[in-house]
């Protein structure tokens, strides 16, 4: 009989303690207007266009490197 107590006792236990990891669903409600996400997609294009002119400078650095440089004519 003691043994069955201990059963139950343990398995009490083992469901009580995996019961609480169940009570947060987790689920985050998000309630962001249309005018967030607009701001949000103004800030993205701002990142966006402040990154074309840096590529295109190393992009024209990676031109200018790979260049072979102009020898001059020898004039006696």
């Amino acid at each position: 009989m003691k043994r069955s107590t201990l059963m139950i006792n343990a398995l009490a236990l083992l469901l009580g303690t995996v019961s609480s990891a169940f009570a947060a669903s987790g689920a985050r409600e998000d309630n962001s207007n249309v005018f967030v996400w607009i701001f949000l997609g103004f800030c993205a294009l701002i990142v966006v266009l402040q990154l074309m002119p840096a590529v295109l400078m190393m992009l024209g650095f990676a031109k200018g490197l790979k260049k072979e440089p102009v020898q001059e004519k020898a004039t006696h």
